[in-house]
């Protein structure tokens, strides 16, 4: 009985001290890790187990992206800055809709546009700039600095590119799916009444 009463405490402190401002409608499992300024749009699913991180800068999520486990979206300070260095601007993460962010892939790119899917295990350096409809295949490594254009397919253990006639369908079904299962499953991070879409700049 104890220990039913400690856990419960302990989802509440994990639901209210989070910074998230999470917009109404959207979906986001206690058990991630949201840490610093992040702003989560509507429709938005996040799983248990992932990770979006601001360290360097707000993290701003539209709507109707799909989250999953243990995918990590880190907004990190460059390899040669510290975090304590003097005159250092924060810089915004902006991140569009209808993204899809597979199992275990990692995202430090500071901008994302929309329809895209990074697959699982796939790598985004922070000075990638990924533009919309983009695929960027299981495994994937992209850390060079560069605009990736529309509709590019990144896939194979050489990271080939090509380029596909159309954007990847947006995963509607799946969230919808999700948005009713997962509540009755697991607690949930308290959203922000009346909150609208994310501004995106």
């Amino acid at each position: 009985m104890l220990f039913i009463i400690i856990f419960y405490y302990y989802l509440l402190y994990l639901c209210f001290s989070s910074s998230a401002k999470i917009a109404a409608g959207a979906v986001v499992c206690v058990e991630s890790e949201i840490r610093g300024d992040v702003t989560i749009g509507a429709r938005t699913v996040v799983h248990p187990k992932a990770r979006i991180i601001a360290e360097a800068g707000p993290i701003v999520i539209g709507e109707g992206n799909l989250i999953e486990e243990q995918a990590l979206i880190i907004n990190s300070y460059p390899e040669n800055i510290m975090p304590d260095a003097e005159d250092v601007e924060p810089k915004t993460m902006s991140i569009g809709a209808n993204n899809v962010f597979e199992v275990g892939c990692v995202s430090q790119a500071l901008k994302i546009g929309d329809n895209n899917v990074i697959e699982s295990k796939a790598d985004l350096g922070r000075n990638v700039m990924l533009t919309s409809g983009c695929i960027v295949g299981a495994c994937c490594q992209i850390n060079t600095c560069e605009v990736v254009p529309e509709n590019t397919v990144v896939y194979g253990s050489n990271c080939i590119r090509r380029v596909q006639n159309e954007k990847p369908q947006p995963q509607t079904l799946q969230l919808d799916f999700l948005m009713k299962i997962l509540p009755n499953y697991h607690h949930l991070k308290k959203t922000v009444k009346g909150s609208g879409t994310p501004i995106r700049s």
